[in-house]
């Protein structure tokens, strides 16, 4: 483009100036000399105020007190409701544990048993197996748990 230099910038915003001037807008912004003059007559006629001491800190944050983290509120503190009891395993759930411990041991310690390693390995893998798939197997899929249609998330 020709003519991009501050010159063309200066003469475009002095132009944009003038068309908002006759358009009427800025005649009541007073001008930069009644903005200094009533700046200066104003720190003239103002006394200044005497420097605020500094701020005293005493303690931690500020206060002059120390506070007491022991505990002098215990009767205030929240103590949670009794967990509801844990449900009765059933008799399928208890198998499936059965099994996994079962596998468990003879992966690790087959000779407690008096089992050989190449024996114990493979049936402790199917009882790991089995006991995994029991408990999944297990696991509830109820969908009428909540009969609103609503599963408890709140936003």
């Amino acid at each position: 483009m020709k003519g991009d230099g501050p010159e063309d910038i200066d003469a475009a915003f002095a132009r944009i100036v003038a068309d908002l001037e006759r358009e009427g807008i800025g005649r009541d912004v007073p001008s930069e000399a009644e903005v200094k003059s009533e700046h200066a007559e104003a720190t003239r006629q103002a006394e200044p105020d005497p420097p605020d001491p500094p701020p005293t800190l005493g303690g931690w944050r500020g206060h002059e007190t120390e506070y007491d983290w022991a505990g002098d509120n215990d009767d205030e503190h929240y103590e949670p409701p009794e967990p509801p009891p844990l449900p009765r395993l059933r008799p399928a759930t208890l198998v499936a544990i059965g099994l996994l411990i079962t596998g468990v041991v003879l992966l690790i310690l087959p000779g407690v048993i008096g089992m050989d390693a190449r024996i114990a390995t493979p049936i402790a893998l199917v009882a790991l197996a089995s006991g995994i798939g029991l408990l999944l197997l297990r696991v509830r899929r109820n969908p009428h748990e909540y009969p609103d249609g609503d599963n408890g998330a709140q936003v």
